[in-house]
């Protein structure tokens, strides 16, 4: 096995022919949704199948909690790792997870479906398997509700999905109950994935989970549910989809570690979608090491999703996500060039306070910092191409639906029109100005780094490259704490290197381990508006202001 991380072992010219490839298919088309459920398993399910595994059990035993109040409260890493030592019955795992959603998300809105029994019957199939079960054994989990659940409601929070009930599993969810993990629930979510959670009438659903009592602060975007289930201790961990930012928006925006893969590194197959070429299912996990451990089950090759196909072998992500040393001195495991873009750590507020520790704390892991200025070009094409090719790529799939009756899509309704008015030579332009954007990156960028701190999630959706998202403070408002963090970006397959920076910094760091309020002390303090009062609602113009 190398040493060295997958980003420099893999061609990125191929990786770049490879995206030109990807725009083409989406103008052949693909299916709505592939059938059945014959993909080839993943890498690493079982405990056993990863060099890095004993070293990764042993670094998360190692730094476990002396007490908690709850199971709960335990990550998914701490979890599974408690669960295989035998010292946590996984019933007592779900059984805490689902005495808080009840108490508590009449409140916070994070699901649309609570699966109580059927994670109890799971969790009990679990106790009597007597084997090492797989990677996340007894880990309650939170699944975005465009994820297909086999014979469970799978809405996307709009009218077209409102009575379907899939017959299968996405494969990403197949991979998680495959490697022992128990969803515990489907997550409220933008309606057809384009802005935060929302009724398909425009009605405010999920609440940030640092401030339950003010419905105006954004939990992010509409992966929205998955991140406050996980913020508010409701799951050990969750999924998500991004197209526009709706993974490492709500990760920054409650405190969480989010991962959005590399274009094709995790099947699609059996995600209701949003843009062909853009849509990326990933994790939305407390720290580095959860987010390591479903990105470990959820990527490999699936038959039905082409873009899965022809790519590397899955890494060993545990490794990556493994700090080198003591916690205190953690070093960075590769050596690493990062990319500081200029004034990206100016400023007199917390958030810039956030950025320069970051960066101190990088260089004392032994990052080295080099300072990247992209070229006038890099900066106009990675700022128009938003709608030319992801709003016609919206709309096809769903043209069918559009002559049948508007009104399913509800408050959404204004990006769907819009993809039928752009016309094929827009599309086009679009198309090549996309992959021009890619290889530039590849060559201005990351000619000069290994990862590279980010502005916005915007050049990195369109491309098809990896974001993680992390946090690096708190500020005080009005309503309380509210998290800050960063976003990194990588080459193709980078994602090793961002969960090692990741995992460095959150061995040197606290910030991951801060909790939202708990909502119970949070009653007691003050006076909280009734559950759903005054959550507002969003208009078809403001949802196409914000839509991904």
């Amino acid at each position: 096995m190398s040493d060295e991380p997958q980003d420099r072992r893999v061609d990125r010219r191929a990786f770049l022919a490879r995206m030109g490839a990807l725009g083409a298919a989406a103008a052949l088309g693909t299916p709505f949704a592939a059938s059945g459920s014959d993909g080839l398993g993943s890498a690493g399910l079982r405990m056993s199948g990863l060099e890095g595994a004993e070293e990764f059990w042993q670094e998360v035993k190692r730094t476990l909690p002396t007490t908690v109040d709850s199971p709960a409260e335990l990550t998914a890493s701490e979890a599974a790792a408690l669960v295989r030592e035998g010292t946590l019955d996984p019933m007592e795992l779900v059984e805490a997870c689902l005495d808080r959603i009840g108490r508590w998300d009449e409140r916070y809105l994070a699901f649309n479906t609570v699966l109580a029994e059927e994670a109890r019957s799971s969790a009990r199939a679990l106790n009597v398997e007597g084997d090492d079960g797989g990677l996340l054994r007894g880990v309650p989990l939170a699944v975005k509700d465009n994820f297909y659940t086999e014979g469970v409601l799978t809405t996307a929070n709009s009218h077209i999905f409102r009575d379907f009930r899939p017959e299968w599993d996405a494969e990403a969810v197949r991979r998680l109950r495959s490697a022992g993990g128990i969803v515990i629930g489907k997550t409220q979510m933008g309606p057809l994935a384009t802005t935060r959670a929302l009724t398909p009438d425009g009605q405010v659903t999920t609440v940030n989970a640092w401030t339950p009592g003010n419905p105006s602060v954004s939990p992010g975007g509409s992966s929205s549910g998955s991140a406050t289930a996980v913020a508010a201790r409701m799951a050990s961990s969750s999924i998500g989809t991004q197209t526009g930012g709706s993974i490492t928006v709500p990760a920054l925006a409650q405190g969480l570690t989010g991962l959005k893969p590399t274009m094709g590194r995790v099947s699609l197959r059996g995600v209701i979608p949003l843009t062909y070429s853009r849509d990326h299912p990933g994790p939305i996990a407390r720290d580095a090491s959860d987010a390591a451990l479903l990105l470990q089950v959820m990527a490999g090759p699936d038959p039905a999703d082409p873009r899965t196909l022809g790519l590397p072998p899955v890494p060993d992500y545990l490794r990556a996500a493994t700090p080198q040393g003591r916690p205190e001195g953690a070093k960075i495991r590769w050596p690493t060039r990062l990319g500081v873009l200029p004034g990206w750590d100016a400023g007199d507020d917390p958030a810039a306070s956030g950025r320069r520790a970051f960066l101190r704390e990088m260089e004392a892991a032994g990052v080295r910092m080099v300072e990247v200025t992209p070229s006038q070009r890099w900066n106009e094409l990675s700022s128009s191409l938003m709608n030319a090719v992801r709003l016609p790529e919206r709309t096809e799939p769903f043209l069918e639906y559009l002559r049948e009756d508007v009104r399913l899509f509800g408050v959404s309704l204004n990006s769907w029109m819009q993809g039928l008015f752009l016309s094929a030579d827009e599309y086009l332009k679009g198309q090549r100005a996309r992959h021009a954007l890619l290889a530039s990156t590849l060559d201005e960028i990351f000619g000069q780094c290994d990862a590279v701190v980010q502005s916005g999630h915007v050049p990195f959706d369109m491309i098809g490259l990896p974001l993680l998202a992390l946090p690096t403070g708190h500020r005080q408002t009005e309503d309380g704490p509210r998290p800050h963090g960063i976003l990194l970006g990588a080459p193709p397959f980078g994602e090793e290197r961002l969960l090692s920076i990741a995992a460095a910094w959150q061995a040197r760091t606290e910030h991951h381990r801060v909790r939202a309020p708990v909502l119970d002390a949070l009653r007691e303090a003050r006076a909280l508006p009734p559950a759903g009062a005054s959550r507002g609602r969003l208009s078809a113009e403001d949802v196409a202001e914000r839509s991904q």
